[in-house]
C-alpha cells in the first residue's frame, strides 16, 4: 500500500459539449482534477456555454484550443498541453488519466483511486510492439512509422494515397530514434505522475515530436512507445473499455446496453451515445462494499462483441440481405439447413412424388426448377412464405428463389431435378454441404420414348438434354464438390430399384423406414433397348443410360 491517490483528467471534447460538461462535473465531484481542451473547431457560443455551465468548479484547468485533426499530430499536442496544465496546477496529483467528451465513468471516481494505490507504481497503458503484432484493424502497422504521413487520411484521402504508393515506389523509410521501439495502443491511458512527468520532460523530446509529428495516428504510438522509456512497470491494458468493429470503428454504447456495462465491471466506457440518458442517469454507479474491490472483466463484452462481429462479417446461414450481400464462396452457409435434390425418378416413376412424401419427414416438391412453372408441393397458387409460382419472378434470382424455401421452414425441402430444368444453381448446389443430390442419368430418356411427338423431334430433344446433364455431369464430378452426391446409370439403376429407392429414403430421413416397402410403379421399360438403338441410328450416341440390349426388343418390336 501507499499514500492517498489523487486522480488528474485530461479531458478531450469537440461537441456535444453539453454532455461533455455534465462528464467534467461526475469527475470534479468524484475528486479529480481535470484540464479541459475543447477543439477550436467547435462553436463558440456552445464553448462559453460549457464554461459558464462549469465557472463553480475549482478543480479545473482550461487549455489553449487548438484545432485537433482525426490521425494527425495535433492529437497529440492537445494531450501534450492538458497534460502539462494539470501537472503544473495540481501538485498533489499522482496519476493522470486520458478521456474524451463521450467517456463515461461507471464506477465512483473513488473506487478507481483505491484500485490505482492497490496497484502502486503502474502505469496501465496498452503498448504492444508493432514489430511483433499486428494490432491495427486495417491501414498501415510498422509503416506508420516508416513513411511520411503530413495530410490528413480522411480530408485528404487522393493525396494520402498518392504520397504513400509515391514513397513505397522511390524506397523512402525513416528509422526511429535511436532508443525507441514503436509500440501500438489504445489512446485512452492511465499514467503515473512520474512517467508522465519523464515523458513530457524528456531532453530529446523535441526529437521525438519531429519523428512522430509525421506518423500515421501518432496518439495511438507517442506515448505507448515512450512509456516504454520511462517506465518501471507497465500493465498492457487500458482501464476505459473501448471496443472496435472489424473495420477499426469504435462501438457506440446506447441506453439499453446499461446492464452489460454494469457487469463488466470496467471503470470507464468509450463511446457513449449522447441521447443515452439512461446511462447518464444510471453512472457512474455504487454497488457499496461488495462491489468496491471487483477487477475489471471486459470479457463478457468481449465475447459480446465477437458475436456482434460474426453475425455482421458472416450473417446468418443462408440468409441474403441488401445491407451485407456475401462475397461469392465467402457465405456463411449458403443455405440455412439440408436439402435434397433428386434427378431422373419421377421419369421412371410418375407418381413419386407422393410415394416418397409418405416415406420422409420433409417437404416433397415437383421440378421447382421448371422453365414453364414452379412445382411446389401439392401444386399451390403461391408456394410457402408468399414466394412466387411465376417462372419469371424465380428466374430473376434463383439464389434468393432456392434460399428463401430453404430457410422459410424448419423441414427438409426435397425437389425433383431434371435436363429440362433452370441449370442456373449447379455450381452453386454441389459446393453447398448442406445438398443432398441423388441422379439416374439418362432416366429423361424414358418419358421421350412413351412421347408420341416425331421421331425426329424427339432425336433432337434427346441430342439437346444429352448435351445439358453431360455438361451437369462435368460439375458433379469435380474437385470442387461439397454436397453429398450419388450418381446411377439407368441401367444401374433399373437392376435394383427397391434396394436404390431404400437407400435414397434413408439418406433423407435416416433410420424411419423399414426393411421392406412396396417401391412405386416403374414405367414400362421393355422396348428401352431398341429406342436408344433407333437414337444410335439416327446418329446420336446414347451415352447416360448405361447397357440395354437391342435383341429381346428388336424380336417383340418385330412381333
Amino acid at each position: 500500500m501507499t499514500g492517498p491517490v489523487r486522480l488528474g483528467v485530461v479531458f478531450l471534447c469537440h461537441n456535444e459539449l453539453d454532455v461533455a460538461a455534465s462528464m467534467v462535473r461526475v469527475w470534479h465531484d468524484g475528486g479529480a482534477a481535470v484540464a479541459i481542451h475543447v477543439d477550436s473547431r467547435a462553436n463558440e457560443v456552445n464553448y462559453q456555454t460549457m464554461r459558464q455551465s462549469l465557472a463553480d468548479l475549482t478543480d479545473i484547468v482550461w487549455v489553449d484550443r487548438r484545432r485537433c485533426e482525426w490521425g494527425m499530430f495535433s492529437m497529440v499536442g492537445a494531450t501534450q498541453a492538458a497534460a502539462t496544465a494539470l501537472l503544473d496546477r495540481f501538485e498533489d496529483v499522482t496519476h493522470v488519466l486520458v478521456a474524451s467528451g463521450s467517456c463515461l465513468p461507471l464506477r465512483p471516481v473513488a473506487e478507481l483511486c483505491d484500485y490505482l494505490r492497490r496497484h502502486p507504481r503502474v502505469d496501465f497503458i496498452e503498448s504492444v510492439s508493432a514489430q511483433d503484432v499486428g494490432w491495427t484493424m486495417g491501414g498501415p502497422n510498422i509503416e506508420r512509422f516508416e513513411r511520411y504521413f503530413p495530410v490528413s487520411w480522411r480530408k485528404r484521402r487522393r493525396l494520402f494515397d498518392w504520397l504513400v504508393e509515391m514513397q513505397r515506389k522511390l524506397r523512402i523509410r525513416r528509422t526511429m530514434p535511436r532508443g525507441l521501439v514503436p509500440h501500438l495502443g489504445s489512446q485512452w491511458w492511465c499514467l503515473t505522475r512520474q512517467t508522465l512527468d519523464a515523458i513530457l520532460h524528456d531532453q530529446r523530446r523535441s526529437e521525438f515530436d519531429r519523428f512522430f509529428r509525421y506518423c500515421w495516428i501518432p496518439d495511438e504510438s507517442y506515448f505507448q512507445t515512450l512509456a516504454r522509456r520511462h517506465s518501471t512497470r507497465i500493465e498492457s491494458r487500458s482501464l476505459t473499455l473501448s471496443k472496435f468493429d472489424f473495420q477499426g470503428r469504435p462501438y457506440t454504447f446506447y441506453g439499453d446496453h446499461a446492464d452489460m456495462l454494469s457487469l463488466s465491471r470496467c471503470f470507464v466506457a468509450r463511446k457513449i451515445w449522447p441521447g443515452a440518458r439512461e446511462l447518464l442517469s444510471r453512472f457512474p454507479e455504487d454497488l457499496g462494499a461488495e462491489g468496491q474491490r471487483d477487477e475489471p472483466d471486459p470479457g463478457r463484452i468481449d465475447r459480446l462483441i465477437a458475436a456482434t462481429v460474426a453475425r455482421r462479417t458472416l450473417g446468418r446461414p443462408g440468409l441474403y440481405m441488401q445491407s451485407r450481400f456475401p462475397l461469392k464462396d465467402r457465405e456463411n452457409g449458403k443455405t440455412a439447413g439440408p436439402y435434397a435434390l433428386l434427378q431422373g425418378f419421377t421419369d421412371l416413376f410418375p407418381d413419386f412424388e407422393a410415394w416418397l412424401q409418405a416415406r420422409v419427414d420433409a417437404d416433397v416438391h415437383g421440378h421447382l426448377f421448371a422453365r414453364e412453372s414452379v412445382e411446389f408441393a401439392g401444386r399451390p397458387r403461391i408456394g410457402p412464405g408468399a414466394i412466387s409460382t411465376h417462372p419469371e419472378s424465380r428466374d430473376y434470382d434463383p439464389y434468393g428463389f432456392l434460399t428463401s424455401l430453404i430457410r422459410i421452414t424448419d423441414r427438409m425441402q426435397v425437389f425433383q431435378y431434371g435436363p429440362r430444368d433452370l441449370q442456373a444453381l449447379n455450381w452453386f448446389m454441389v459446393t453447398d454441404p448442406n445438398a443432398t443430390i441423388r441422379v439416374i442419368t439418362g432416366a429423361w430418356v424414358v418419358p421421350l420414348m412413351h412421347s408420341d411427338m416425331p421421331f425426329d423431334d424427339v432425336r433432337h430433344i434427346a441430342a439437346r438434354l444429352q448435351r445439358t446433364e453431360l455438361s451437369q455431369l462435368k460439375v458433379l464430378r469435380s474437385v470442387w464438390v461439397k454436397a453429398d452426391v450419388e450418381i446411377w446409370e439407368l441401367s444401374d439403376f433399373v437392376a435394383r430399384p427397391a434396394a436404390t429407392l431404400q437407400r435414397v429414403v434413408r439418406d433423407l430421413t435416416p433410420g424411419t423406414w423399414p426393411l421392406y416397402d412396396q417401391y412405386p410403379q416403374l414405367r414400362d421399360l421393355d422396348q428401352l433397348g431398341r429406342f436408344l438403338q433407333r437414337l444410335r441410328n439416327a446418329g446420336l450416341q446414347p451415352r447416360l443410360m448405361g447397357d440395354f440390349p437391342a435383341t429381346r426388343s428388336e424380336q417383340e418390336w418385330n412381333v
